[in-house]
């Protein structure tokens, strides 16, 4: 299975280093998407195995996304420096894994590939 990862986050060097990062390692980047109305509109063009979701992005609460995502089956993390995202993007980030802001590398990685079932 190809590992394929959409990362949503809006702040443009945080979703660089992102891309830069999980490429270095292997993985298929869709995105950066800075905005939910983006992320969507890659998701009508491939799937991901897994999504990386900032809560807050330019055009609101990345609940929505999170929602679709949920929809088709693709699980997400979030990557919030927020203790309990849900709080912000509603109940259905509540147990997605939060693997922090600024993202510890090594955290990311084992989740992603956690979730991919690597």
């Amino acid at each position: 299975m190809r590992k394929t990862v959409l990362i949503v986050e809006d702040e443009f060097l945080i979703a660089i280093d992102l891309k830069l990062l999980l490429e270095r390692c292997g993985w298929c980047v869709l995105g950066p998407a800075a905005a939910v109305e983006e992320a969507l509109e890659l998701l009508d063009d491939e799937l991901p195995a897994v999504a990386i979701l900032d809560v807050t992005l330019r055009d609101g609460s990345v609940t929505r996304l999170a929602e679709a995502l949920r929809e088709r089956h693709v699980p997400f993390v979030v990557a919030s420096a927020y203790s309990r995202p849900e709080l912000i993007g509603g109940e259905i980030l509540a147990g997605a894994p939060n693997v922090g802001k600024p993202t510890e590398e090594h955290r990311l990685l084992a989740v992603l590939e956690q979730m991919v079932g690597a």
